[in-house]
């Protein structure tokens, strides 16, 4: 199954010496300590010697994979395999054995839904392989440039020139291979600023990136332009796409939902975003945003991923208050 812990960073240097500051230890202990804790923290970060990956078939001839990091979607023809996303570089050579077991065909394209490594980081081995990597403009200049998650206070180094996607779009861009109708669609300013939804018209399937993060509480990197009225707008795009029947893979959680679910995911976007929008207007502090316990009826079904419900209101209050 998949584990979402080495998804993004481990813990800083700075994270780690606020913490032990906390603690009231002494200074040489919390340096010692320090150092160890960040160590342990990033080998378990890139470690992937234990993770597995699991294909679902969705429908006949798509399927998605999981691994470490985000969904990834595989769409099988006699003419080769198309790719979304590509996870993490270690897991490169797993991914490959997965696909093998369902197809001997090659992968001939990979496409990027957004810019983040645990969807890109593969980009480099992929094209290697003789897959063309494809993206929207702004994931290509974004790897190009490295950037600052500043949630996670992680800085993220340009990527080698053989990791950049060497097509890219700005609005649309349609692949058909061996029957399949492959279409993206750039939606602006969500999980971050150059987000696609990815539409498998004959298979009716929808893959959505980090525009859905199902039975958890989504990721929105505003420092790389994300923003949660785009979010639910995103959503509601994919809502008008979908139909009764269609399946939709999943950035994290899932793999798979359908409408209902989509529909349910965009009600707590809507919902949140209204009350954020309201306290904010107020001039409430961040602490009584807290307190007011915004998520109060969805913390059952949505606190349970990497992000807790007091955190992810902390995310939204400073990204809408910029």
């Amino acid at each position: 199954m998949m584990t979402y812990t080495s998804s993004f960073p481990a813990p800083t240097l700075t994270d780690l010496f606020d913490r032990m500051q906390i603690m009231n230890m002494g200074t040489t202990w919390v340096f010692l300590l320090l150092i160890a804790m960040l160590t342990a923290a990033q080998a378990q970060a890139q470690d992937f010697s234990g993770v597995e990956i699991q294909a679902t078939s969705v429908t006949e001839n798509v399927y998605a994979l999981q691994g470490a990091g985000g969904n990834l979607g595989l769409v099988v023809s006699d003419d080769g395999a198309f790719l979304i996303d590509d996870q993490y570089a270690p897991l490169t050579d797993k991914i490959l054995t997965a696909i093998a077991e369902i197809t001997d065909q090659p992968v001939k394209f990979v496409l990027n839904t957004h810019w983040h490594n645990d969807h890109t980081g593969g980009n480099e081995n992929m094209s290697e392989t003789g897959a063309l990597i494809v993206a929207h403009d702004n994931v290509r200049k974004r790897l190009k440039a490295g950037q600052l998650i500043e949630f996670f206070n992680s800085e993220v180094p340009p990527a080698p020139d053989a990791a950049l996607p060497v097509v890219t779009f700005s609005e649309t861009i349609t692949f058909h291979l061996g029957g399949h109708t492959v279409y993206a669609e750039h939606v602006a300013n969500a999980h971050t600023d150059g987000d696609s939804i990815v539409q498998l018209k004959e298979a009716d399937v929808i893959h959505s990136g980090d525009l859905v993060f199902h039975g958890m509480y989504p990721f929105i990197d505003y420092s790389s332009g994300g923003n949660l009225g785009g979010m639910i707008k995103a959503a509601d795009r994919m809502l008008e796409m979908a139909g009764v029947d269609t399946k939709i893979i999943a950035g994290h959680g899932g793999p798979v939902i359908n409408r209902e679910q989509l529909a349910e995911y965009r009600n707590l976007l809507a919902v949140v975003n209204e009350r954020m929008q309201t306290m904010l207007a107020e001039g409430k502090t961040l602490e009584q945003v807290i307190e007011s316990d915004p998520l109060a009826e969805f913390d059952a079904d949505w606190g349970g991923g990497f992000i807790n419900g007091e955190r992810w209101i902390e995310m939204i209050y400073h990204g809408m208050r910029r």
